[in-house]
């Protein structure tokens, strides 16, 4: 029996199904969506999905997603350099920048330790953190993990890895929901947890 949908149809919703949070029948409106629309929106995006893979990178500093390198906030010289965030993803940056209330500097993990789904250390930018403290010139690091199994591991890692290299570490306050995702936390709930931070 032959199948009535064209290939180019059946592949972009086969694509659309493998992003995270996009079923069978999201992916077959999206890409129907797209086949009906101006031609100038499916063009932007594909222009849009090549700009990101080709333009963006790795901040050599932060970790963070930029396209100079390094990233806006490590080039900033008003920015506390003494004191780092540490984040799992790049939209927990933006959680915290749009508080407002935080001036230090950021490092993206990239995930969190998760033997479940096979994450350890080693597929983390744990050493890369590390290595940024071998000047002397950083003084607290804040461990902004998410609360959560995941979270708290990553947390105790980082925790032990950089004890006694003369550091203060402290760990957002739990004024944050556990198993909730920073990115996803209202201003001034992570404005009192970066306010009432503990330390390790």
């Amino acid at each position: 029996m032959s199948n009535p949908i064209p290939e180019p149809v059946t592949q972009l919703i086969e694509a659309f199904s493998r992003l995270p949070g996009v079923g069978p029948k999201t992916a077959s409106r999206l890409t129907f969506y797209l086949l009906r629309s101006p031609d100038e929106l499916s063009i932007g995006l594909a222009d849009a999905l090549r700009d990101l893979k080709t333009k963006t990178r790795f901040c050599s500093v932060c970790m963070n997603i930029t396209v100079d390198d390094p990233c806006p906030v490590c080039a900033d010289a008003k920015r506390d350099a003494t004191v780092i965030a540490v984040v799992e993803e790049p939209l927990d940056v933006l959680a915290i920048e749009r508080t407002g209330s935080f001036s230090g500097k950021y490092h993206v993990l990239h995930g969190a330790i998760s033997p479940v789904n096979g994450i350890g250390p080693d597929d983390l930018k744990i050493r890369e953190l590390a290595a940024r403290l071998q000047g002397g010139s950083v003084l607290e690091i804040i461990i902004a993990t998410n609360p959560g199994l995941e979270g708290d591991a990553t947390a105790m890692y980082i925790q032990r890895e950089l004890s006694g290299k003369g550091v203060k570490i402290t760990r957002l306050a739990r004024g944050l929901p556990v198993g909730g995702d920073l990115e996803y936390v209202d201003a001034v709930t992570l404005t009192r947890a970066l306010q009432g931070r503990n330390e390790l």
